[in-house]
């Protein structure tokens, strides 16, 4: 499964907030809460979430094997 758990760090490294994350990367409330779930994400999401944060896609997701 895909985690966001590195995308809340890096904000908070960074001192930024959802509300940030929203109006620079033009995400939706209900994208938020689907990142926090760790839900799918579509690519053209994470592509803007990399574009806003300046960063890597391994810089906010990860691969941890399903525990089921």
């Amino acid at each position: 499964m895909i985690i966001f758990n590195k995308l809340w760090v890096l904000m908070e490294k960074k001192g930024l907030s959802t509300y940030w994350l929203r109006e620079r990367a033009g995400v939706d409330s209900q994208t938020i809460r689907r990142l926090r779930a760790n839900m799918n994400m579509e690519t053209k999401t994470l592509d803007r979430l990399c574009a806003a944060l300046d960063c890597k896609l391994e810089d906010i997701a990860e691969y941890k094997k399903d525990p089921s």
